[in-house]
């Protein structure tokens, strides 16, 4: 009779061993929330403007009037052709048009001299048709040649190069005595604009397209077109830039969209043809979750699930979406929903239906004194998963 009562007695005790053996663990309440859905994406910096400097005329370079590599302005004299054929041109061009108002004159006064003539028909009418032809002909030929002085005077002032834009121009291409002519591939020298400057980014045709649809569903919202510039070490460049249009075809080798921002570049820290990242915000999420990112679990497939509180507590295994990370946050766009309780402490070793005891995340937990009795000294404290121990009796 008395082992039965020492069994029945041991066998409650254990049952209250347990049930406080349940273990502790911490939890938030989730709420959704408007997440930014920010991309990174690869880009190459390409200058604003870029102009080749070409000649205009066919001659000798006499003079370069630049330093290289420095800035230059629209209109300023860059190079100098030798000029004396054209100038002897606009002097021929000057001759003719002169004697060819002189023409004029003379063939418009015997036109009206033949006129009152032919009235009285002391000059055959035949006459003073070829006389008034004449004068208009001399009078065509006057347009004519100053045509022809205003060409020479072109061409002489194009011996003079001018830079088309203003910026920074590269190394000469041309020295002085080489043959510059009209029709000639390379150009004297390069003009760059770099202030603002582009950076041309390469987005995945088929993500573009998934975006897109999203905003037309309603899914997601228009995100800013503000974007961020990331070195290839990491560092940022200081000033934001905006997205300014993409592309309407996509590359057919590489299945890319071209999306051009465009940054100011007062230092001309950015030079054309540089590697950049550019990190921006092309949509929001006005239903995903911010959970810690150690709360997301994943499986061998590389599926992502949390563990939740669930009925009778006990632990939950939710498979849900988080395909990018916040800050110190997981962003979680599908599986959750409003009020839903996320373990986020006590999860080492925790399986799909293990009772638990779920307290708030934020709660201070309970840990026990030391007993006191041999042995007991470690009991007391918190476990390796930082739930505090479970008590002797």
């Amino acid at each position: 009779m008395l082992s039965a009562a020492l069994l029945a007695a041991c066998s409650g005790g254990e049952k209250k061993d347990d049930k406080r053996a349940a273990p502790q663990v911490g939890f938030v309440v989730v709420e959704p929330s408007s997440v930014a859905l920010a991309v990174t994406l690869s880009g190459r910096t390409v200058a604003f403007e870029t102009s080749e400097v070409r000649p205009q005329v066919t001659g000798v370079v006499v003079k370069r009037l630049f330093t290289e590599g420095s800035m230059v302005r629209a209109g300023q004299p860059l190079y100098q052709i030798d000029p004396s054929l054209y100038r002897a041109a606009v002097n021929q061009a000057e001759a003719d048009l002169t004697s060819a108002r002189a023409t004029a004159e003379a063939a418009s006064a015997k036109a009206q001299r033949y006129k009152p003539l032919a009235d009285m028909e002391a000059v055959a009418r035949q006459d003073y048709i070829d006389a008034l032809a004449t004068a208009r002909s001399a009078k065509a030929s006057i347009a004519q040649n100053a045509a022809t002085l205003d060409t020479a005077k072109i061409n002489l002032r194009f011996t003079t190069v001018p830079a088309p834009i203003s910026g920074r121009i590269g190394r000469s291409l041309s020295t002085v005595g080489a043959l510059a002519s009209a029709s000639q591939t390379d150009p004297l020298a390069v003009i760059q604009r770099m202030d603002p400057i582009y950076v041309d980014m390469q987005q995945s045709a088929s993500d573009l397209t998934a975006l897109r649809r999203k905003l037309a569903a309603g899914g997601v919202n228009p995100g800013s077109t503000q974007v961020h510039l990331k070195f290839d070490d990491g560092s940022q460049y200081a000033l934001p830039g905006t997205v300014q249009f993409s592309e309407v075809t996509v590359d057919p080798d590489t299945g890319t969209v071209t999306l051009r921002a465009s940054f100011p570049n007062p230092d001309g820290l950015l030079l054309p043809g540089m590697f950049v990242s550019s990190v921006f915000d092309q949509a929001t999420d006005p239903n995903a979750f911010l959970i810690p990112q150690n709360s997301v679990q994943r499986d061998f497939d590389g599926s992502a699930y949390v563990m939740v509180v669930g009925a009778d507590n006990k632990a939950a295994r939710r498979k849900v979406t988080a395909d990018r990370t916040q800050g110190v946050n997981a962003v979680v766009t599908a599986g959750l929903k409003k009020g839903d309780k996320v373990i986020v402490q006590g999860l080492n070793g925790l399986k799909q239906g293990a009772d638990i005891t779920p307290v708030a995340a934020s709660s201070a937990q309970t840990i026990s004194p030391p007993s006191g009795k041999p042995g007991e000294g470690k009991s007391g404290g918190a476990n390796a998963g930082g739930r505090p121990a479970a008590k002797g009796n």
